[in-house]
């Protein structure tokens, strides 16, 4: 099949500069000129309507006229709200963007709003809605009264504020409207597989959006960094449906290395991913992400066993098969959706959620469902600890250290939450499965390997650091840490391992999430000043919207990757709770 050419209309951005709205349900990339350029309609794993950030077409574009201004932009504190803005020689002009909440999996609502600070604004509007991935279009275009309608591919649309618009078949709705100094105006677009007709009413949208994230986002002044603190909650709540499961990343194909082919989908809910955002939203207090992390991991360990999946949509439905698309892809990335992890045994997925149940249970946030699930997890690890797995990394089948040091803490961990022989069974099987992984994968020097067959660094390893999994005094904890810092940092940020004896930094980026976790490995072992040195370098890592993705160039200070990446915002809240001296909770 041919390859489509790109949406000249939207031409690619360097990752750091794009922004994400979400809902719960599904997201939008905003590039920063303003222009939606990604969004999957009706769900996160639905086929894309505006495609251009790929390379396809269709998108949705409020800028002003004149191109001579300088853009930037920021996020309501707390929220996903959105507020581009733009400066020209004599106006100053404000676009307030956010997908409407609450959410409903079947009806997506885009709220976008025009101010105009000073001067007065001549806005120009396109609207080309492409389901399919750009495939199709939207049919039989109608204006009722003030609202634009359309359908096309099981999608209905309608767009209120643009009655002056018209609709071409090759461009779709094109439109400028002049505003002077203090107006505003609101367009408001509706995709939905709904056939009610409900009311597009934008200043009760945009009441209810405000609401719910007031609602959704707990204050964070206590912590450490507390504004990138809540920018973390608001980021994981935005990517948590309503079902339970929370999406790895908004985006599919982004390169984590131009040309390598490492590009992959995101819109999934990968397990150990909840997981690590359940742990961190309990490190804080109870509240509704633990609840949909220990509601999503339960049914999806009760639903499949020890023959459970690494990841799942965010409703718990298989994740389809890896295909291409005939499309030219972000530069340096690919096509891809879909997801071949699914197939994959990883062992320390069990042992995060067994963690994250027990961190539930100190909250009395356990739900029956996921004490059933206790036993069928702790009975998945029974048989199955010494078989080798793919791991975190999603590598090759083998014998991964950190894989056992995950089951280890998860199963003492839940034995502290059971009573009488259910607790001392998980002890026993912790302790069983602890020694023979001392045996095999504790080198000689006191430290641990990164496999039973692998002397090499290890960044996963800091892991079971991280969770206070080991004693203080245990030499190992020590050792391992020290040797990792050794060996995988440079310039105050980690990397997983080393790749073929190739130089750290020219094989992949760092990567964030272990930079997060050596500042609470560091943490753990009594230098505080170390940790926030970590924390700090590591958070730094991210573009102006606050967002982060998997990976940094540290030498382009770009990022690398899908995003925004969910469980680096996670590890950030983490840091910023247990870092802080004012947390009193354990993890």
């Amino acid at each position: 099949m041919p390859t489509a050419a790109p949406d000249a209309a939207c031409p690619p951005w360097v990752l750091r500069e794009y922004a994400v709205l979400a809902d719960g349900e599904r997201g939008a990339v905003v590039d920063p000129e303003g222009r939606i350029v990604w969004l999957c309609a009706p769900r996160w794993h639905s086929d894309a309507v505006f495609s251009a950030l790929i390379g396809g077409d269709g998108h949705f574009t409020v800028e002003p006229a004149d191109r001579w201004h300088v853009w930037g932009g920021a996020y309501e504190d707390g929220t996903l709200i959105r507020v581009n803005r733009w400066v020209s020689a004599d106006s100053v002009i404000e676009c307030r963007d956010a997908l409407a909440m609450p959410a409903s999996p079947d009806r997506l609502i885009l709220l976008r709003r025009m101010h105009v600070v000073r001067g007065e604004a001549l806005l120009r509007l396109e609207l080309d809605p492409r389901p399919g991935f750009g495939a199709h279009r939207m049919r039989d275009p109608r204006l009722e009264v003030d609202v634009w309608t359309a359908a096309g591919e099981g999608l209905r649309m309608r767009l209120l504020g643009a009655r002056r618009a018209s609709w071409d078949p090759e461009t779709g709705l094109r439109g400028e409207f002049r505003l002077g100094k203090g107006e505003e105006h609101d367009i408001v677009l509706e995709l939905s597989t709904d056939p009610d007709q409900h009311r597009l009413v934008p200043e009760e949208l945009w009441r209810a959006t405000e609401r719910e994230w007031r609602r959704a986002v707990p204050d964070c002044s206590a912590l450490a960094a507390p504004r990138d603190a809540r920018h973390a909650y608001a980021v994981l709540r935005g990517l948590t449906s309503g079902a339970g499961g929370m999406v790895a990343a908004a985006t599919t194909s982004l390169p984590e290395r131009a040309n390598t082919g490492r590009s992959y989908d995101y819109r999934f809910a990968w397990l150990r991913d909840t997981c690590y955002a359940g742990l961190a939203v309990a490190s804080h207090g109870p509240h509704e992400l633990l609840d949909s992390a220990v509601r999503f991991t339960a049914d999806r360990i009760l639903a499949d066993g020890d023959a459970v999946r690494p990841a799942y949509t965010v409703t718990g439905e298989p994740m389809p098969k890896e295909r291409s698309l005939p499309l030219p892809g972000y530069p340096g990335g690919s096509d891809r959706i879909g997801n071949e992890a699914a197939t994959q045994f990883q062992l320390d997925t069990f042992g995060e959620v067994l963690q994250l149940f027990a961190a539930a249970a100190r909250h009395d946030r356990l739900t029956t469902d996921a004490e059933a699930a206790v036993r069928v997890a702790v009975d998945a690890i029974e048989r199955r600890w010494p078989e080798p797995d793919a791991g975190l990394w999603e590598l090759e089948n083998r014998w991964w250290t950190h894989s056992r040091l995950s089951v280890v803490c998860g199963l003492r961990r839940i034995a502290d939450a059971l009573p009488g022989k259910d607790g001392r069974r998980c002890a026993e099987i912790a302790d069983t499965v602890l020694a023979e992984t001392r045996r095999r994968c504790l080198h000689p020097d006191g430290y641990w390997r990164r496999a039973a067959d692998d002397d090499g660094p290890e960044a996963a390893l800091l892991v079971p650091l991280a969770r206070e999994c080991t004693d203080t005094d245990d030499p190992s904890a020590a050792l391992t840490r020290a040797r990792i810092e050794d060996q995988l940092a440079q310039d105050g940020y980690l990397y997983r391992f080393v790749h073929g004896g190739v130089p750290l930094g020219e094989a992949e980026g760092a990567f964030l999430l272990c930079g997060f976790h050596m500042a609470l490995a560091t943490h753990h072992l009594g230098d505080r000043v170390g940790a926030f040195r970590w924390f700090e370098r590591t958070r730094a890592a991210c573009g102006p919207p606050g967002l982060f993705a998997e990976e940094y160039d540290v030498r382009q200070r770009q990022l690398r990757g899908n995003l925004p990446q969910a469980f680096v915002h996670a590890l950030l809240l983490e840091c910023a709770v247990r870092l802080n001296e004012a947390s009193t909770l354990p993890l």
